[in-house]
């Protein structure tokens, strides 16, 4: 129904129908006051017809309430004339409320940061505008108060709630330097940050874009409905027709208010409304379960598409490890160790590569001196040069790595003088994303990555995937996708994999750590740091399909069977209005108390 009437002003006017239509009974009144029972819930639906046929929408439901009721009243039932139209009315306040309800849980997830924001400026704080804070800026966050822009952090250590990001109850102890992000709360200290993005760029108005985008995506259940409601209509209509007109033509005229009557009823219950509202609710509200437990799905066909995947595929680096190396073990085969290590450490502070970092840190936990040396030089993809040495991975001057671990080598003048070993952290969350993919019944579980090939099956052996590339281009990981000739799902963070991100199925973008690339092209964004997110989409994605599913089961059987009753005139109006808004309400219930259980339930079964 139009906004013109609804919520509290709704309620007023069927009670006053409704008061007025039980005077009427205990009056035994005439017509009139039956009609003037009937304006105040009628009025509101037969204007949302006259508007949906101006724009060319003739077949709604709107169209048949008018038509049923006005209907009834030429046949003189006056009292189921009110009566249908009020029950209709109260079961589409109803509905409403339903919907409103799902809406405000994903508005309230949404409408999160804070309307002001302290910034340093002229040597002291001044309340702005967080759409007015430029880049740049220096921020404070008061305890128990929520993070308004993206930044990075000041001071040495800090502890902020991100739950609302990541769905994980646990608290991120952050360090200097760290990421802030919009949208978490700053717990026992206050927190100075300098912002990095715009308010529009920020955490939270990413989500609030990918939400709004993904209200605008429909599955194909959703098309589904809304093709299937343009088709059905128009016949539910001719077949009314039909009935209230052919058997008087047969039994003689004088039967005709019966079989009007048996039309009227058939009409009502034709309404689709339960499909149409209750399967694009389903949805919204997946997007919005799965939103409030850190992971965005960009719209319901993806919620469709995550639900049926039978492969799910991951980056290594950055998605099931941390991407932050240290140093295993150092093997110096000449010269002394400490001098070996300060040579490595004084050329590789040129670089901003993570294993360069990696040799640096060591080196200076041992006290030793790692500043620049004069003439080292960095060549991307092979190491940084200087005069006669070379540090950087063995392959860039021909020579074989040795072991499963990552490999740095120093050398003079061809020579090794030293090798140096690295480990990548894998996530503690790892090992249960491929548990629970098992679990859930995936049928292949594969990393694939750039790395070398016996770090990547040395992985895949410890977190018990399926299958591994190693040694892969962002084009082998391509084929490899393809390969699996199976619905699939592609799990990575970095810039490189953004061409796989778009090629599968599913693409799914580390957004707490990934690279704005690989989330703007990616169709699912989980926005911690733990992999196993992509479980709670598989399970979200399959509980609102199964609801949809019931729905539309339940839906068209209950109208076919009801359809039939009232074409042989075994059911009045009242059955056609419970028909109608009651299976309506039902579709509805189905979908709000299946996700409360989902929330509420701290093992989803599948």
């Amino acid at each position: 129904m139009n906004s013109w009437l609804k919520g509290n002003a709704l309620v007023v006017m069927a009670a006053l129908s409704l008061v007025l239509l039980v005077v009427a009974l205990l009056t035994g009144a005439d017509w009139w006051l039956y009609v003037v029972a009937y304006l105040p819930v009628g009025l509101p639906v037969i204007r949302s017809a006259v508007e949906e046929v101006r724009e060319g929408v003739v077949f709604n439901e709107y169209v048949l309430m008018s038509v049923a009721s006005i209907g009834a009243f030429c046949i003189g039932e006056y009292p189921e004339a009110v009566g249908v139209m009020l029950f209709y009315c109260v079961g589409e306040y109803l509905q409403d409320r339903a919907v409103n309800r799902s809406r405000r849980s994903v508005k309230a997830l949404l409408d999160l940061a804070p309307a002001r924001v302290r910034v340093y400026i002229d040597n002291e704080w001044k309340e702005r505008d967080p759409k007015e804070v430029a880049v740049g800026s220096r921020v404070m966050v008061a305890v128990g108060e929520r993070v308004a822009l993206d930044g990075v952090l000041l001071g040495e250590a800090a502890t902020l709630d991100a739950s609302v990001l990541t769905g994980e109850s646990l608290p991120l102890e952050l360090k200097r330097g760290d990421r802030v992000r919009a949208g978490m709360i700053a717990i026992g200290t206050a927190v100075q940050m300098l912002t990095t993005h715009a308010y529009e760029d920020s955490s939270l108005a990413r989500i609030l874009k990918l939400v709004e985008e993904a209200a605008e995506r429909k599955a194909p259940a959703e098309t589904f409905v809304r093709k299937f409601a343009k088709i059905y209509t128009p016949i539910v209509i001719a077949l009314a027709v039909v009935i209230a007109v052919v058997p008087p033509l047969m039994v003689g005229w004088e039967q005709f208010d019966s079989y009007l009557y048996r039309a009227l009823v058939f009409l009502v219950i034709s309404c689709p409304c339960a499909l149409v509202l209750s399967i694009p609710l389903g949805y919204f509200a997946g997007i919005g379960l799965s939103s409030r437990q850190g992971v965005l799905l960009k719209g319901g066909n993806y919620l469709d598409a995550v639900a049926q995947a039978e492969a799910v595929v991951f980056d290594k680096t950055g998605t099931l490890t941390t991407g932050e190396f240290g140093v295993k073990e150092i093997t110096v085969l000449r010269g002394d160790e400490r001098e070996a290590i300060g040579r490595m450490a004084a050329m590789e502070s040129v670089s901003t590569h993570p294993l360069a970092r990696a040799i640096t840190a060591y080196a200076q936990a041992m006290g030793l001196h790692t500043a620049p040396l004069e003439g080292a030089v960095e060549q991307a993809g092979k190491g940084v040069y200087c005069g006669e040495w070379f540090v950087g991975r063995a392959s860039a001057v021909g020579l074989p790595s040795e072991g499963e671990a990552t490999e740095v080598v120093l050398t003079c003048a061809g020579e090794v003088v030293a090798r140096v070993s690295f480990t990548d952290t894998v996530r503690p969350d790892a090992g249960r994303a491929v548990d629970g993919l098992h679990r859930l019944g995936i049928a292949r579980v594969g990393i694939v990555s750039g790395d070398r090939e016996e770090i990547v099956a040395h992985i895949a052996a410890e977190l018990g995937a399926d299958f591994y590339r190693g040694d892969c281009t962002p084009e082998d990981k391509m084929h490899a996708i393809r390969e699996l000739k199976r619905k699939t799902v592609f799990i990575g963070d970095g810039i490189n994999d953004a061409p796989v991100l778009a090629a599968a199925d599913v693409g799914v973008a580390m957004g707490g750590i990934g690279s704005d690339a690989a989330v703007e092209t990616a169709d699912v964004v989980i926005q911690g740091l733990s992999p196993s997110s992509i479980c709670s989409a598989i399970r979200v994605g399959r509980l609102t399909r199964r609801i949809v599913v019931t729905n539309i089961a339940f839906a068209l059987a209950t109208k076919a069977a009801f359809l039939v009753l009232g074409a042989l005139g075994l059911l009045g109006l009242w059955w056609a209005v419970f028909a109608d808004t009651g299976v309506a309400l039902l579709c509805v219930a189905n979908v709000v108390v299946a996700q409360s259980l989902f929330t509420g339930s701290k093992t989803i079964t599948h």
